[in-house]
């Protein structure tokens, strides 16, 4: 009677398989003298009752109680080595998983040395290795039952944006400035994610930051911040902006000469609204330039505003006295000096 050896074997046309599993469902029935072949790409790990009982590299391997010493005790004198043993192989492809894709799944919020806070995304590659087989069926397969390397792929994704947000947190620059920094970035996240990936038996070959990027609502913040910067002369572009308005606004409604002197008349008060928005804005601001500079030695001049020395008895901007009051000829009440008119009765000031 011929005696059956079995022939174990697998290979992926695709690919993606990182470990296959012979049987996929429950334990196999092998005999010993059963031929075992891996690739070059390969390596078996055999396992009986959740415990790894030996790892094939490259080759030809048929069983035997010399290549795996456990079934010694498995199977006994009794059954003159050839009785059937259950057991499961997992066929782990060795080969570099280039080209993997990273990204944050929800945006990461960062202190920003010029914007203050900003919630950006990040984006890139990376590299894996299957480094230690048993160690990785036994933290990924065994445990977890992923086989492919899309199952896993979130997994690994959180441990890379895990350390990637932190390395973001410890660099402390501002966002214009991460351009610039994505080597450092990326090889200070990789030396960072390697311990947990060899606790999984993988190692990380390559890590790269293509982008780091703002969300829409930060890049709208950075836009306008950009354009308030480009227009300079604040007076000048809400003059422009206003007359424009109204220009349009005239030109719209008005026809033929009628409608070319309102659009002049518009023309004209839009420049002048332009101006006392402007001159609103200047008052406001030198306001505030004024409290900023009591302490250095001025005061606010009291008829024109602006900022003149604590000691001064003229403002040099108006020409108005200063810290000199008058009286009303007519209702005798104070007229704050520089004053041209009563304040209380509109009779004009000698």
């Amino acid at each position: 009677m011929a005696r059956i050896f079995d022939v174990i074997e697998y290979f992926d046309a695709t690919g993606r398989e990182m470990v296959h599993r012979i049987p996929e469902q429950g334990s196999g029935d092998f005999r010993i003298g059963s031929q075992v072949i891996v690739r070059e790409s390969q390596q078996a790990v055999f396992f009986r009752d959740g415990k790894a009982l030996d790892v094939f590299g490259p080759g030809r391997h048929t069983i035997s109680t010399a290549n795996v010493p456990v079934l010694v005790d498995l199977i006994g004198k009794a059954f003159s080595g050839e009785t059937p043993f259950k057991a499961e192989v997992y066929f782990v492809n060795m080969r570099e998983y280039v080209d993997q894709k990273w990204g944050t799944p929800e945006p990461v919020a960062l202190r920003d040395t010029e914007l203050g806070m900003v919630r950006v995304r990040g984006f890139g590659t990376y590299s894996m290795q299957v480094k230690d087989p048993q160690l990785f069926v036994n933290k990924i397969v065994a445990t977890q039952g992923l086989y492919f390397t899309n199952d896993i792929d979130n997994f690994l994704r959180s441990i890379l944006i895990s350390n990637l947000t932190d390395i973001l947190g410890e660099v402390g620059k501002s966002i214009f400035d991460l351009p610039s920094l994505y080597d450092e970035i990326g090889a200070a996240t990789k030396a960072k994610a390697q311990d947990d990936f060899n606790t999984l038996g993988l190692d990380l070959k390559t890590l790269y930051v293509t982008n780091v990027s703002p969300t829409e609502d930060t890049a709208k913040a950075i836009d306008e911040r950009a354009a308030m910067g480009a227009i300079g002369n604040m007076q000048a572009y809400l003059q422009f902006k206003t007359a424009r308005a109204v220009e349009q606004a005239a030109m719209a409604s008005g026809e033929g000469g009628g409608g070319f002197a309102q659009m002049g008349a518009g023309m004209g008060a839009g420049v002048g609204m332009g101006a006392m928005m402007a001159g609103m804005m200047g008052q406001a601001m030198q306001g505030g330039a004024a409290a900023a500079g009591a302490g250095a030695g001025t005061v606010p001049c009291p008829s024109c505003g602006n900022p003149i020395p604590g000691a001064a008895k003229f403002c040099n901007h108006c020409g108005a006295k200063i810290g000199q009051s008058m009286i009303c000829a007519n209702c005798k009440m104070d007229v704050p000096a520089g004053s041209q008119f009563c304040p209380n009765c509109g009779n004009p000031v000698e």
